[in-house]
């Protein structure tokens, strides 16, 4: 990993100098756009309005335009704001970590310790740990001042990036409004229906199902070119979708049920696996 920006976190007057890194990556199959006709690349220029001439980011400046001025700011320019040039992840305040809505969360980044003695570090991790609380800290990156919790995840501080409030929608839907009657049965049957769900979360078990088929595609066109049968090549029908309308109380029994013979079969299958170790 690159750190991609350095600093200190400052709580008080103990500073804790941290490298920065992106804690995250994006796992898609890189695809570009293509003229149907002939599979030429289609790329697209930053052309100026006045003068015509394709333009390098090296000359591209930024613009405010209030319908009446335009403002042109410089890389220079917004370099010089002091929010800019500050290098501090300052601490604010500390919270208790549930008090934190999850939907506010935007980036995840760690924080390396950038000292000979990670002893500053370690301290603020711990105390982190031991009084279950988030630090709220703001700081400036790429030109726009953040909000941010930092928190602990394993031995690494780790910093998420928070939505300032104005930037979350309040939910309003007219539908929530109306008065519906659930019966005793039917949470009876949600109810089981969850618990026929319920286990652990183990994000290793799960995979992008659109990138592995989209792989599938990309190898079968390799091999075969535009000529392949992707029902074949998926081992789908186009009919194997279900169009009947079940009412509630139907949808959550079949499902209850559906859901308990796939963990029974799961279980015998693990059963059978284990003799035939043994």
């Amino acid at each position: 990993m690159r750190a991609i920006w350095k600093g200190a976190v400052a709580f008080g007057l103990v500073n804790v100098p941290v490298k920065v890194y992106s804690a995250t990556e994006d796992h898609d199959i890189p695809l570009h756009q293509v003229h149907d006709e002939d599979g030429g690349r289609i790329r697209y220029q930053r052309r100026c309005e006045i003068c015509g001439e394709v333009v390098d980011f090296k000359h591209i400046d930024k613009a405010y335009d209030d319908g009446e001025h335009t403002v042109v700011l410089t890389e220079e320019d917004l370099s010089s704001l002091p929010v800019e040039r500050s290098r501090e992840i300052e601490v604010v305040e500390f919270v208790p970590s549930d008090q934190i809505d999850p939907v506010m969360f935007d980036r995840s980044y760690y924080l390396e310790p950038d000292s000979t003695s990670t002893k500053a570090y370690v301290l603020l991790r711990r105390t982190l740990e031991e009084t279950d609380r988030t630090a709220i800290v703001q700081f400036s990156l790429r030109q726009k001042s953040r909000l941010a919790a930092l928190r602990v995840r394993g031995d690494v501080l780790m910093l998420q990036t928070l939505l300032w409030d104005d930037e979350v929608r309040e939910a309003s839907f007219p539908a929530l409004e109306e008065k519906v009657r659930i019966s005793a049965k039917e949470k009876q049957m949600s109810a089981a229906l969850v618990d026929s769900f319920s286990t652990d979360f183990d994000p290793e078990s799960f995979s992008d199902d659109y990138q592995v088929q989209l792989r599938t595609l990309i190898d079968a066109k390799i091999e075969k070119g535009d000529t392949i049968d992707t029902e074949e090549t998926f081992g789908v029908s186009k009919d194997d979708d279900d169009d009947n309308v079940l009412d509630l109380m139907e949808a959550l029994r079949r499902s209850v049920e559906k859901n308990r013979e796939k963990k029974a079969g799961g279980t015998k299958a693990a059963g059978t696996s284990k003799k035939k170790g043994a």
